[in-house]
């Protein structure tokens, strides 16, 4: 049997940048930010779906008709992203071996991606993959449990990248022939992704 994956859409920031808008509830493609990285996530390979929530928790629950996933609330979410995957780490299913961590802000993420992602860890089983687009690293990484303890122990909204620095042995890329996926923090990286501003 395939050793069982989790994924964790981390969803619970602020916005802080985006001013009046909540960034998970923009439009993109008929859904939402949001309501689209679920919905890929939901048709990859990962075996379970966590999305992780906390600024304006109820009004983003609501925003979203889920399939197969299920919430966890972070309630230190303004203490930074290693926050959002630590609430993300305590919800996990028991059986898990590895999980995803899935940028809820990253609407370019595709399910063939996260696939691949889980597939390469199958095989060669190393601490860490993590997907290079044309040679520059980004998410989603995957790491495995025996991972998950140190993922616990980060602080702020660059501890992962901080850890992986500092332990490049971990870490296997996953070339993908793609452009980056952009973040959305801001009302430019969104007009940049959409040429339809919201109403």
């Amino acid at each position: 049997m395939s050793s069982f994956v989790s994924g964790l859409v981390l969803a619970a920031g602020s916005s802080s940048r985006l001013e009046k808008h909540t960034k998970q509830l923009l439009p993109w493609r008929g859904s939402t930010l949001l309501g689209w990285v679920i919905a890929q996530s939901e048709i990859s390979p990962l075996d379970e779906v966590i999305v992780v929530v906390g600024h304006q928790a109820e009004e983003v629950r609501s925003s979203v008709a889920l399939k197969r996933a299920r919430f966890v609330e972070a309630p230190d979410f303004r203490q930074g992203c290693t926050a959002s995957i630590r609430a993300g780490l305590e919800g996990l299913d028991p059986r898990a071996k590895a999980a995803v961590l899935i940028l809820g802000d990253q609407p370019e993420i595709e399910s063939d991606t996260i696939a691949a992602l889980i597939g390469r860890w199958r095989k060669s089983q190393t601490p860490v993959v993590r997907v290079s687009y044309r040679g520059r690293s980004g998410h989603p990484m995957l790491f495995s449990k025996g991972l998950f303890g140190k993922l616990k122990e980060l602080h702020g909204d660059k501890g992962v990248w901080k850890l992986l620095e500092a332990n490049r042995e971990w870490v296997q890329e996953l070339e993908v022939d793609k452009p980056y996926p952009g973040n959305v923090n801001t009302w430019d990286d969104y007009t940049k992704l959409t040429s339809v501003l919201p109403a």
